[in-house]
């Protein structure tokens, strides 16, 4: 891009910044005199545009081999309850059919012993690839090391903190979309949204690292604007989101008010379980404190963010084209290639974009794996 393209881009994102317009996510606050960091605001602006487009630039890899044939992938799911796991699941499911390769599907029911026991059962199914899908790697460290050595080769869905390869645990691929992404992207949200100005609680959970991290990147990003202040960081387990984030939403109210105006956390859930306490303060569901969701985009989430009620936005995984993805990957390994490489692009639901839907389920992916595959 031209340096007057880019000058052109980044003006016609601010554009979309005055009075009485929207960057997704329903109205605006009033606009500032002037924002409170021009510079930052320019490009957190251009780049919440470009997150916010629903045709992506990349649907996936471009070239790989053929499909192999006569393959059989056991998903060993974390839990099928969980929307994420499941919707990953669904994925490689139909990725399967396509392909022709038998799929086993086993459910660890969310209990260290219970995942154990699920992978324990892939390996004796003696499969040609194991999905390990949505739990830590770590915690089927015998697993993961029989299976390595009985050469079977294993692909993750979530299981590590970056995407790509992995040397330990022995993963061929981990497929997830980057932490810095999904934290730079909800906080410049943050950024352009408000203007320049916000007043941001912060929701996470401090005892797994990956949030932690994803946390700390959003704290800094939003501090790169000198307008937007970070009121309070309130770190609550995820496990006990339902119970605790009510009061904490209410203690939060009494103490900044107006003050309030945005959120951000690691994971929609606070948002689903805030509501109420939001809803008992009189608070609009399409009003102040907007909220994102910085990862997963479930459907309870998009069900909030279509009807404006208490999340104005989220940053969704592509679930099912991540499940297609994963058989991309298998097929890579048992054809002696490397792993594509390929992450999926930083993406923002809000109500303007989602045309209803309950997933981020981007164009042209199917198309494209079916072209590489022969299928």
């Amino acid at each position: 891009m031209t340096v007057a393209a880019a000058v052109l881009t980044a003006g016609t994102a601010l554009l979309g910044c005055e009075r009485g317009t929207s960057v997704g996510g329903g109205p605006l606050p009033p606009s500032p005199a002037k924002p409170g960091c021009p510079t930052v605001l320019a490009r957190a602006a251009a780049a919440v545009q470009q997150a916010e487009k629903t045709n992506p630039a990349t649907t996936g890899p471009t070239s790989g081999p053929r499909a192999t044939t006569g393959k059989t992938v056991v998903y060993v799911a974390q839990t099928m309850t969980n929307p994420g796991v499941a919707g990953a699941a669904n994925g490689v499911a139909e990725a399967a059919r396509t392909i022709g390769w038998d799929l086993r599907v086993i459910d660890g029911r969310g209990t260290p012993a219970g995942i154990q026991a699920a992978f324990g059962q892939a390996i004796t199914l003696r499969p040609s690839g194991i999905v390990i899908g949505g739990f830590d790697p770590d915690l089927t460290s015998q697993q993961v090391a029989q299976a390595t050595a009985e050469r079977i080769p294993l692909v993750g869905w979530h299981a590590v903190g970056s995407p790509g390869p992995s040397r330990h645990p022995a993963l061929f691929t981990n497929i997830t979309t980057r932490v810095e992404d999904v934290a730079r992207t909800s906080a410049e949200w943050i950024i352009a949204h408000s203007h320049g100005h916000a007043g941001v609680v912060l929701f996470t959970d401090a005892s797994i690292p990956f949030a932690r991290t994803k946390s700390e990147l959003i704290r800094k990003e939003l501090a790169s604007c000198s307008g937007v202040k970070l009121l309070a960081e309130d770190n609550i387990p995820i496990s006990d989101s339902s119970s605790r984030t009510p009061q904490e939403v209410s203690a939060l109210l009494s103490r900044f008010r107006d003050a309030w105006t945005h959120s951000a956390a690691i994971n929609d859930v606070y948002f689903a379980d805030a509501a109420p306490a939001l809803r008992a303060a009189r608070k609009k569901g399409a009003a102040a404190p907007f909220n994102i969701g910085a990862g997963d985009g479930d459907p309870s989430a998009f069900q909030r963010v279509n009807s404006r009620q208490f999340q104005a936005a989220t940053v969704p995984e592509p679930f099912a084209q991540q499940g297609w993805q994963i058989l991309d990957e298998f097929n890579r390994a048992f054809s002696g290639r490397p792993a594509s490489g390929y992450v999926a692009p930083v993406h923002i639901a809000t109500a303007a974009n989602s045309a209803g839907a309950t997933t981020w389920d981007p164009p042209g992916y199917r198309a494209a794996y079916r072209k590489i595959w022969g299928r």
